[in-house]
């Protein structure tokens, strides 16, 4: 960030008779405080003991109907679309692998001539959603080809026109027809929500709100219980297995809040970066989201501490570090050695300490599992983002516009993509070996896509609120810059990259993948936040409506148990 020229070799921890002028940001205050470390059960051990030994019965006996024979294949991929979104995928991966292998092979167009639409739209999804290219000509048949329009009948169909809204945000490149079902199924279900009643509008208006298959995963699973009462009942199993899942995760979750407020409070952050976004709980809700599964719980812990450390650095580089101070900060973390912490200001110090404490910790528990190579892949994603941040500092202290190009390439970086994933990567075990870890080095298109989502959606959505800041150094400007255009020209544009990076997301995870669904899953998952926090404003900044009710819903609002 710029700094008066009368202070460009101060020091923050100079004694002299003027501070550095620097670009405050004046974040919104946090919304929560201690309450939320009040919410950890008595007895933990023997509470998750118990939901876990409650869970395998009905896990058996669901099972036993997924793997069955006799049952109708519609109804089995019905029940599968339920099992995924409520999030019990990881419990039956092989079994519905090879349910799905064995109907997609299966699989003749014919026998979608007399299916309805809500049915072949849930066909699609689940295909879809498991990595199968089932085409987009099942929907051929709903459109009149000559007047190219969609048929007028089915949108009488509430219930269908529901389940083809939300089979488009599964759309790659080159399907017209599901490009025109997105806007003929929204326009469509606009008018008649407020018609609705029960169930059905409900879920109508959340998907209207918030795209299922872009939606913060976990989140959609609890809303899905709530909202589908009737697809969960459907067999008792999955209506048990469900609600016992939902108060297992909660009181998992709440423990490992717990844990990572604490050391929020033991390092003292509130103190040591009093300028930075305090967002203990909203930092969590990343680590859940790119781990939903009760399984990595150690891993969200670390993993909320990255996101942590991410988060302050962000707000230093971009709204409160002196050029100065910002360029001693990034030659120390490129050295990543404790000796340098002298040359920095005493109010980085802690911060850079941290840092390096935080990794060399992880670092040694993992060298006792033979893979400290994980935690050099983090921490160089760490030293390039340093790298991207100062990049746009400089730009904005020189008051220099970069070209879109420009600015994109060293986006790629600050999108904090890398950061995510490879610390990740660093937690997830032994599933991540040395071939997926060259994958994820080749820059392959579902990564850049993500990136580039990551960069652009963030751009766009806070640009207005960074203002003289930002010094027009992100997306919108520097689009202006380069293409002649003016401010909505460039908004509209950059939307459609949005949208154009997500089919590609969308394609990336179509079979024949490189690396199984398991490691693809983080970036999905990372851009299903990306999303979920910067659809509409920037959320995490400005948690006060959608974030609070996520904390709200994962954290403190129970389900009386089955």
């Amino acid at each position: 960030m710029a700094a008066n020229e009368s202070n460009t070799t101060q020091k923050e921890n100079s004694k002299t008779s003027t501070d550095p002028v620097r670009p405050v940001a004046n974040f919104p205050p946090p919304i929560w405080d201690d309450r939320l470390l009040s919410l950890t059960v008595d007895y933990l051990v023997r509470e998750l003991e118990a939901y876990a030994k409650a869970i395998d019965e009905p896990k058996e006996e669901l099972r036993r109907l997924i793997i069955n024979v006799n049952m109708d294949s519609n109804a089995k991929l019905c029940l599968i679309n339920s099992v995924y979104r409520l999030g019990l995928r990881y419990m039956f991966r092989e079994e519905i692998e090879c349910q799905l292998d064995k109907l997609f092979k299966e699989l003749n167009m014919e026998d979608y001539d007399q299916a309805d639409l809500h049915t072949v739209s849930t066909n699609f999804q689940v295909f879809r959603q498991h990595g199968y290219k089932l085409s987009c000509d099942v929907f051929n048949k709903f459109k009149d080809h000559s007047s190219g329009k969609f048929k007028e009948y089915i949108t009488a169909d509430v219930r269908g026109m529901l389940s083809f809204y939300e089979s488009t945000q599964l759309r790659i490149r080159g399907e017209s027809i599901l490009d025109e079902a997105i806007v003929f199924t929204e326009a469509h279900l606009v008018d008649v929500v407020d018609t609705l009643e029960g169930n059905l509008a409900r879920q109508v208006r959340h998907a209207l709100r918030s795209y299922f298959h872009r939606g913060m995963h976990i989140v959609e699973a609890r809303l899905y219980f709530s909202n589908y009462e009737k697809e969960c009942s459907t067999y008792d199993s999955l209506s048990k297995l469900a609600n016992t899942h939902v108060n297992y995760l909660q009181q998992l979750h709440k423990e490992e809040l717990r844990i990572f407020t604490e050391w929020i409070k033991d390092m003292d952050f509130k103190t040591i970066t009093p300028y930075a976004r305090d967002r203990t709980p909203e930092v969590y809700l990343w680590a859940i989201a790119i781990f939903p599964e009760p399984d990595y719980s150690q891993s969200r812990i670390v993993l909320a501490k990255m996101v942590q450390l991410i988060l302050v650095l962000d707000d230093i580089y971009d709204a409160y570090g002196t050029i100065e101070e910002l360029r001693l900060l990034t030659s120390a973390i490129n050295s990543w050695e404790i000796n340098v912490m002298e040359q920095l200001p005493e109010y980085i110090k802690p911060l850079y300490n941290i840092l390096l404490n935080e990794l060399t910790e992880v670092e040694k528990q993992l060298s006792r599992e033979g893979r400290a190579d994980r935690v050099y892949a983090s921490k160089q994603a760490f030293q390039e983002l340093a790298g991207g941040y100062l990049q746009e500092a400089e730009w904005r202290y020189h008051r220099h516009v970069p070209s879109f190009e420009e600015y994109l390439r060293n986006g790629l970086i600050t999108s904090t993509y890398d950061v995510f994933i490879k610390s990740s990567l660093m937690v997830m075990g032994d599933i991540v070996c040395d071939k997926a870890l060259a994958w994820y080095e080749s820059r392959t298109n579902i990564e850049e896509a993500a990136k580039l989502l990551g960069r652009i959606y963030n751009d766009v959505t806070t640009y207005q609120f960074e203002g003289e800041r930002a010094q027009q150094v992100e997306s919108v400007h520097t689009y202006m810059k380069t293409f002649g255009v003016p401010e909505n020209v460039a908004v509209n544009e950059l939307k459609k990259m949005i949208e154009n990076n997500w089919k590609d997301i969308n394609e990336g995870c179509l079979k024949p993948t490189e690396v199984s669904m398991e490691l693809l899953a983080p970036i999905l998952n990372l851009s299903r936040m990306t999303d979920t926090i910067y659809r509409y404003n920037d959320r995490f900044t400005f948690p006060e409506n959608t974030i609070v009710e996520y904390v709200t819903l994962l954290f403190i609002d129970s389900v009386p148990k089955y």
